[in-house]
């Protein structure tokens, strides 16, 4: 192995131009010879940074890493209904059959799934570099200066809804603060948007509370948005329900005043399958949805994180720089 390391190691020392040339001059099994010294020596880094990880696993291995099942992004507060962390449990580890539910346990509005190196999309780390992110705690941020400084066309929030069942997370841990409904409720939307469309992610549990909230601050609920969460093999990505398993979210749509100028109607599916991605994180297409249905608009995220910033959009939540949460916020 280690007279192999040390002649992937030489491939990968070589100069780019000498090595096209060298390329260039092999017969048709020579080349085959060398492609499969490059997927040697990918699977030799590969090896190695997991080693340095910790997850002394590859992708498509039945086995999960020591710790169960990965929480991808790591733990975080108050940024809306995403992925958890569940600690180890042995039951849970065995080998997903055909037909099973996808995840080893599930809550209604969180994610969660098996993390691996693999996995990691180097764009999710990377800050856009026209975004406007606001690191604070929204329960304690004062909206008033922002209200003066804009009044935005759209505004999308996903909320940490409070779980209120006798067992909400059947022992799963929770990456994030759960929210009250009347903290939710005090959010001042209305200071915020006199003209435009309010998108906020839901529960079962909390449709009716949402309808109301929609009451309250002034809207009318004009469409309702699903997203079928898909797997990469792109079957259904299940997970438990308190009656069903469930494999999607559901994104209610109000509106409040005149129309926005320069808004497109019918530009969209109300349906979105994609993947199911990182914590708390929604499918691209729902911010492609928004732009296009307001192109040129003023948008908002309100219990936004790092992974959620966008350009053109000011996203507010206490995660935003992935740093940890701002000074206000409790612990």
């Amino acid at each position: 192995m280690d007279d192999q390391k040390k002649s992937i190691d030489s491939v990968l020392e070589k100069p780019l131009d000498d090595a096209v040339e060298a390329w260039e001059r092999l017969d048709d099994a020579a080349l085959t010879d060398e492609v499969v010294a490059y997927y040697d020596a990918l699977a030799d880094v590969t090896q190695r940074v997991e080693g340095v990880m910790g997850h002394h696993y590859r992708r498509g291995d039945t086995e999960t890493p020591s710790n169960g099942l990965v929480d991808s992004q790591g733990p975080s507060a108050q940024g809306g209904s995403g992925a958890v962390e569940e600690t180890g449990n042995g039951d849970q580890q065995k080998q997903k059959k055909e037909g099973q539910v996808d995840d080893a346990l599930g809550v209604e509005g969180v994610d969660f799934y098996e993390g691996s190196l693999d996995d990691v999309d180097p764009s999710e780390w990377q800050v856009p570099p026209h975004c406007i992110p606001i690191h604070t705690d929204v329960v304690r941020y004062d909206w008033t200066a922002l209200s003066r400084a804009c009044q935005f066309d759209v505004i999308m929030m996903d909320p940490p809804w409070q779980l209120a069942t006798a067992n909400p997370t059947r022992g799963v841990a929770l990456g994030y603060s759960q929210l009250t409904d009347k903290d939710i409720q005090n959010l001042p939307i209305p200071k915020l948007q006199k003209n435009g469309f309010l998108f906020i992610w839901v529960i079962n549990a909390k449709y009716q509370f949402t309808l109301d909230l929609f009451e309250q601050w002034g809207y009318t609920l004009v469409d309702e948005i699903v997203w079928v969460k898909m797997t990469v093999n792109r079957r259904l990505a299940k997970s438990h329900g308190f009656y069903l398993q469930h494999a999607k979210e559901v994104c209610l749509v109000g509106k409040r005043g005149d129309d926005i100028p320069g808004m497109k109607k019918g530009v969209k599916s109300d349906i979105i399958y994609a993947e199911r991605r990182g914590q708390s994180q929604k499918p691209e297409e729902i911010y492609e949805l928004i732009e296009d249905l307001v192109p040129n608009g003023k948008y908002l995220e309100i219990f936004g994180r790092k992974n959620n910033l966008k350009n053109f959009w000011v996203t507010v939540g206490n995660e935003v720089t992935g740093q940890g949460l701002p000074p206000q916020s409790p612990a």
